[in-house]
């Protein structure tokens, strides 16, 4: 009678390697470590010493790449994500409430760039005085008195000082 060997089971480490997350994101694995000592991602080590990375990670490190995108800085992504959940994978509503910190600086933004786009031909209040509008709207460069810099696009209006 042949009697079988039991079969040796062989556990893969749980989570990505960070080849497997830059293949998801699109990220070099310099830019992925670069993140953790940022605090932005914190993957844990194999019984090898290897990055392992959780699936989670994958959204962590699309939100630092959109995010940084928009012009935020590393502080402020690292300020947004600290407040999602450490002993689970964040949630659709985790995210809209990190989502919703955003929300009011990008509608500014927005405006901003929607005054931009609109008085960006005419004058901006930066003094120059080289357009026949700004002798309309800012005669003598009288907008000076309220500062540096284009001060119609930083959010003055052409009205009397």
């Amino acid at each position: 009678m042949k009697i079988n060997a039991p079969k040796t089971i062989r556990l893969r480490p749980s989570g990505l390697t960070i080849s497997q997350i830059a293949d998801r994101t699109g990220l070099a694995p310099s830019a992925i470590r670069y993140y953790e000592t940022q605090e932005l991602v914190f993957p844990h080590r194999s019984d090898t010493g290897q990055r392992r990375y959780e699936r989670a990670d994958i959204r962590r490190l699309s939100f630092v790449m959109i995010a940084q995108n928009l012009g935020f800085s590393i502080a402020q992504i690292r300020a947004a994500l600290a407040g999602l959940p450490e002993n689970r994978t964040p949630t659709k509503a985790d995210w809209e409430k990190l989502s919703a910190q955003f929300r009011a600086d990008l509608d500014a933004r927005i405006t901003q760039m929607q005054a931009l786009r609109d008085k960006l031909d005419g004058c901006i209040g930066c003094g120059c005085l080289s357009l026949q509008t700004c002798k309309l709207y800012n005669p003598e460069d009288r907008i000076k008195s309220r500062g540096q810099g284009p001060r119609y696009l930083l959010g003055d209006t052409p009205q009397t000082p």
